[in-house]
């Protein structure tokens, strides 16, 4: 848990809640400042709550008010809202966006960085994201770079990137984990009433898996 600044870049509220929340949590208890870039406001989702609560309109302001919520629930005092629209990421200027990203690298100064593992992660804006990291991250020299957890959960992943290296357990900190989800409740709302009926269903929460990014120059 020794990092001096973790930086987080996904696309759209609630990528972070079940993946990485848990890692979010204990590194902010061990008092590591945790910067939370979030490229939309995950506009174009086709969930509006269960039952339904929000619409096409007020979707991103709600959107916007729950990852607000998720970030006081995990200690996540810097957000920054990159203003890119849900769906097009992939369709950015790939220089422009990481010129983004790049600038909050060299501000917050982070020893490890999260994203998602560009074409691993099934969605393009996932890919296009974690795309961007890496190409931002790449004006560094390799020996300045921060360490990369990303992660990846397309059917291939293991098969092509091995077995996750970093499989962090995180039952310590699972009420947070959940209460983050929960704070995306446009989005989460009717899945985990679902798995709530299932008993222990929700016990995969408890690991959280990253792949170390592999540099290829």
């Amino acid at each position: 848990m020794n990092e001096q600044h973790v930086l987080v870049v996904f696309p759209h509220p609630d990528d972070e809640a079940f993946g990485v929340s848990g890692t979010i949590a204990q590194y902010v208890q061990s008092g590591t400042p945790v910067t939370y870039a979030c490229l939309t406001l995950g506009e174009m989702g086709r969930n509006m709550g269960v039952p339904p609560f929000a619409n096409r309109e007020t979707l991103p302001l709600i959107r916007r008010q729950e990852l607000e919520e998720a970030c006081r629930v995990l200690g996540i005092h810097d957000l920054r809202l990159l203003g890119y629209r849900d769906k097009t990421v992939e369709f950015e200027d790939e220089e422009e966006l990481a010129d983004r990203i790049a600038a909050i690298v060299a501000e917050t100064n982070p020893s490890l960085v999260i994203t998602f593992y560009p074409g691993y992660s099934v969605h393009p804006d996932h890919d296009a994201c974690g795309a961007a990291v890496i190409r931002a991250l790449k004006r560094w020299p390799k020996e300045q770079r921060p360490t990369v957890y990303c992660v990846a959960f397309s059917k291939n992943c293991e098969q092509d990137l091995g077995q996750p290296d970093i499989v962090r357990d995180v039952s310590s900190v699972i009420d947070t984990k959940l209460a983050a989800i929960r704070a995306h409740r446009s989005q989460t709302e009717g899945l985990m009433q679902a798995a709530s009926k299932r008993g222990d269903a929700l016990a995969w929460l408890k690991t959280e898996r990253f792949w170390t990014y592999r540099w290829d120059d």
